[in-house]
């Protein structure tokens, strides 16, 4: 039955996972980033399922009402991966094709060094291995400057009024980018709106960078991996991307977007879902 609205439990958490596609179906996880939710893949599900593809894409930590812990702990990336291999595991598909746009990524590369078993193949979008957007930030002048909003996001009180004031005005920005700009479409914004004014559902996202500090160190990943990275993200420059592949030591491709913005999966499902059936394909 495509289009099922899933509600999945993982120990005291529950989490609300969009399923689409044939049940008996090769199994693709989509997770999603900062700060969207599910609905992201909206654009990209029925390209892959089309091709006989199950595919579930979850609300995550602190995205799904019934998952959101309280302490900055919980959030992670090692915690991130246990929490997303265990919802794997009662999904009844414990192996999976992954892919992760933006915070998802990281979740995506995390499960692919630490619970590689786990992963038949990783799509990352966005967002390049760990290591190396470390090493970029570091060497960088135009990462740093890149990823100065995150400053912002670490400030526990003062960043959820910031993004909420005035009709959350600056987190549609961010979604939609300025004036002539092309983004996320107006209606997936007024839903990831409406889900983050949630009381406490902002702090919980929020609690992805917060937590940032105590993550261990991600090694290189040996699974076969596609990068999907575009030319217009404001928030990963080319050194980071071009990095990637220095931590990757299976099977890997790096696919450019040009003209595309951070917003991959909304703005180029197409192209995305290109690259998804051709990782799938090889492997």
């Amino acid at each position: 039955m495509p289009g099922q609205l899933l509600r999945v439990d993982v120990g005291d958490l529950t989490f609300d996972v969009r399923a689409d596609g044939p049940e008996d179906g090769r199994p693709v996880l989509l997770l999603h980033g900062f700060p969207q939710t599910s609905l992201s893949w909206a654009s990209v599900t029925p390209l892959l399922t089309r091709a006989g593809l199950r595919t579930y894409a979850p609300d995550q930590l602190g995205y799904s009402p019934g998952a959101r812990p309280g302490e900055v702990a919980a959030y992670s990336m090692q915690n991130l991966a246990q929490v997303t291999a265990d919802l794997m595991t009662a999904l009844d598909a414990p192996v999976a094709d992954v892919v992760g746009h933006d915070w998802g990524a990281n979740v995506a590369w995390t499960l692919g060094a630490w619970h590689p078993d786990r992963v038949r193949t990783l799509t990352a979008v966005s967002v390049p291995h760990p290591a190396a957007y470390t090493v970029a930030y570091r060497a960088d002048p135009e990462q740093k400057e890149r990823s100065a909003y995150i400053r912002l996001f670490w400030q526990e009180g003062k960043a959820e009024e910031v993004l909420l004031a005035d009709d959350a005005r600056r987190l549609r920005r961010m979604l939609t980018g300025g004036e002539g700009e092309t983004g996320v479409p107006a209606e997936a914004v007024d839903e990831y709106v409406a889900v983050l004014s949630a009381p406490g559902a902002l702090t919980a996202a929020l609690n992805w960078y917060r937590a940032m500090s105590s993550d261990a160190r991600v090694e290189p990943v040996g699974v076969p991996t596609t990068y999907v990275w575009s030319d217009g993200d404001v928030a990963i420059g080319r050194t980071a991307a071009e990095a990637c592949a220095n931590y990757v030591t299976g099977d890997y491709r790096f696919v450019e977007l040009p003209g595309v913005t951070h917003w991959i999966p909304e703005q180029a499902p197409d192209q995305l879902a290109a690259a998804i059936l051709d990782r799938v394909a090889a492997s």
